[in-house]
């Protein structure tokens, strides 16, 4: 396998990535012109203000409370995309939520915490713990993918709010793909759209098509009540527009981070089994064993995104976030698999049985034994021709992010490092 000389992508990546003549991937020359090249920051902001006053103006011509919706998940990039248009913006934006059912405790005060840290009003689906279940065995023998109906629901029931409430404006984060894997650049000034939704975010699937799966039993419309997108006619006729706001900053989560813990109560795990990142994806309690299937599809897991995010902002060297994903995703299986094969009522066996068909087999191949093994890892690249020509300075030594316990003044349910599952 091929693997990047600046960071610890492989070649294999979903969406795949290129790599030039020196061996860099798309998604480092992405990172390296937002931070490299001449980028004025200040007239992205500007830019951004325009649209924000004018769909102010929208507003107030439609008599609507809200100037925007702000789709959040109450972690670190809500927190801060909710700072920036309530505090710095002057936006009153109305909050949407997609309960998934597979709740941290640390997950809830912090969604508890942007409601009345910020004094924003907040709508939230929840799905059921029945269906959650069904829809993760499901997508767990289709796709590899227990958590489909969290991307579903977050990237499809703020769309329905925004046409039933009539707000034309939606506020993301980051765009994944682009930001990550180098899909798309500045230039591009790419914004939602359902087809980036339905061909990476829900895996090609849409509500119809599992219903009129023939070997779909169990999983009905209701089901899927909040993963319907809204008629082309109607999103046309509110002219819905989504923005990301990693256009027009230079997003950096890891200050981004600092600023949300120290001034507005985000809390970040006290410890973590299976990543040396305590403040990213903290409200997903099965998080760990989402990760580990994409280990087991491709070969790597998210400490490969998480320390090639942090070489590439040079707070880490290539041979450091080697030995993390040595030490939390190379052949790790992490303990929150038994409590999810529990709550699915599934056996290990069964388990990696479902996902046998998804194994990319330029990493992974079956030795003698009838056994999975995998080909290649980043440790076997440390020295491969083309690294110190490609390696980036450290400017910043990276040190962990965490919390003081229960930093936000407000009361906690109960004490717990977010190890509990709740549902609501």
């Amino acid at each position: 396998m091929k693997y990047c000389t600046r960071c610890c992508y492989p070649q294999n990546t979903r969406p795949p990535m290129t790599f030039d003549e020196k061996g860099v991937c798309n998604g480092c020359r992405a990172s390296e012109q937002r931070r490299n090249q001449p980028v004025n920051w200040e007239d992205k902001r500007n830019e951004l203000k325009k649209i924000l006053e004018q769909y102010k103006e929208i507003a107030k011509k439609n008599d609507s409370a809200y100037d925007c919706i702000i789709p959040i998940s109450g972690g670190k990039d809500s927190h801060y995309q909710v700072h920036l248009m309530k505090n710095i913006f002057g936006m009153n934006p109305l909050l949407v939520a997609y309960n998934h059912s597979f709740n941290t405790k640390v997950g809830i005060r912090n969604l508890n915490n942007i409601v009345e840290e910020f004094g924003c009003d907040l709508i939230r689906f929840t799905t059921n713990p029945k269906t959650a279940k069904k829809l993760s065995k499901y997508m767990l023998k289709k796709v590899g993918d227990i958590t489909w109906h969290y991307h579903a629901g977050i990237h499809t029931f703020p769309i329905q709010v925004a046409v039933n409430y009539n707000i034309p404006l939606m506020i993301w984060g980051e765009h994944g793909e682009g930001f990550l894997y180098g899909m798309h650049n500045l230039e591009d000034k790419v914004e939602f759209t359902k087809k980036h939704r339905q061909e990476h975010l829900m895996r090609g699937f849409e509500p119809e098509d599992i219903l009129d799966d023939p070997n779909n039993t169990e999983i009905t419309k209701t089901d899927l009540a909040p993963f319907y997108y809204p008629p082309d006619e109607k999103i046309a006729q509110l002219g819905l527009r989504g923005i990301y706001m990693s256009n027009y900053f230079p997003w950096d989560e890891v200050e981004h981070t600092k600023l949300m813990i120290d001034d507005h109560g985000f809390e970040t795990f006290q410890n973590r089994e299976t990543s040396f990142n305590l403040y990213s994806k903290v409200e997903d309690f099965f998080q760990d064993t989402h990760n580990y299937l994409k280990y087991l599809k491709f070969g790597y897991g998210r400490v490969t995104d998480q320390v090639s995010t942090e070489i590439r902002s040079q707070r880490m060297t290539r041979e450091e976030g080697i030995e993390y994903i040595k030490k939390y995703e190379h052949n790790i299986v992490p303990n929150n698999l038994a409590a999810f094969l529990k709550f699915i009522d599934l056996t290990k066996e069964e388990f990696l049985e479902n996902i046998e068909h998804l194994r990319d087999t330029s990493m992974w191949n079956k030795n003698k034994n009838n056994e999975w093994e995998i080909k290649d890892w980043i440790g076997n690249h440390l020295t491969d021709k083309g690294i110190e020509e490609s390696r980036l300075t450290i400017k910043e030594k990276w040190v962990s992010l965490k919390s003081e316990k229960y930093s936000s003044p407000r009361k906690p349910l109960q004490p717990n490092n977010g190890e509990d599952m709740v549902f609501l």
